[in-house]
């Protein structure tokens, strides 16, 4: 549930702004800001810092997922989802010292955050492997399922504190949105413990088009956001 909770955040965070339209992304930094801001993170910890190299590339989220529409039946919401955790984890491995570009390095970890879920929906739809790829490190190495599975006090801590914030989420779910909205957040993203199910899965349910389902999604992601602490984003 931590890592479906992250995806659920960055989900909100990335998709409220998709959502609107390309120009209600923030432009992108300049060459000394963004240096300013990788020292503030990677040097003295600041997650304001981290926070504001996350939100000005956002906009490479959805201009890579552009690549892939009508390429796979991966729907573009569930890319959009684990582009953005490629994003979140670029930043947090970048090293500005090889000489890169942020918006390089952030670009081939979303990419391959996507490809990778192409490739296990493609190979293995429901049943993960211990040795499923789930994404690749700075170096370029394979991240496997068997790679995530070691548990340590500070995991322990982060299981904690995720729990505290999916209790925030569920209330807010429970109170701020109607029935309806309610029934497809909670399937959407498995926040009662089941399996999360793609907008196409939830319309045939439902009994609805997709596209209300992602209207009604797409609304209530926003209601949620509105109602939820900004500081609950700092650390996904």
């Amino acid at each position: 549930m931590f890592e479906s909770l992250g995806v659920f955040l960055s989900h909100i965070k990335c998709f409220s702004a998709f959502v609107d339209n390309a120009e209600s992304f923030p432009a992108p930094l300049s060459k000394e800001e963004e240096l300013k801001y990788l020292k503030l993170y990677k040097e003295d910890g600041n997650l304001d810092a981290r926070q504001i190299l996350i939100t000005h590339n956002l906009r490479l989220v959805p201009h890579i997922v552009k690549k892939y529409i009508g390429t796979t039946v991966v729907e573009s919401d569930d890319m959009i989802s684990v582009g953005s955790i490629g994003l979140i984890k670029a930043v947090d491995s970048f090293d500005y010292n090889k000489g890169i570009k942020l918006a390089t390095y952030a670009s081939k970890c979303i990419d391959n955050e996507i490809l990778m879920l192409i490739r296990v929906n493609k190979k293995h739809k429901d049943v993960l492997s211990l040795d499923t790829p789930l994404s690749v490190d700075k170096s370029g190495n394979e991240i496997l399922l068997s790679d995530t599975l070691a548990v340590d006090d500070e995991e322990v801590e982060d299981q904690v504190n995720a729990n505290f914030v999916l209790d925030k989420i569920q209330k807010v779910v429970d109170t701020k949105l109607s029935g309806r909205e309610k029934e497809i957040v909670y399937r959407r993203f498995g926040l009662d413990g089941g399996k999360p199910l793609t907008q196409k899965e939830i319309a045939k349910k439902v009994g609805i088009s997709r596209s209300y389902v992602s209207r009604i999604e797409n609304k209530s992601l926003k209601l949620i956001k509105k109602y939820l602490d900004p500081k609950i984003f700092e650390k996904y």
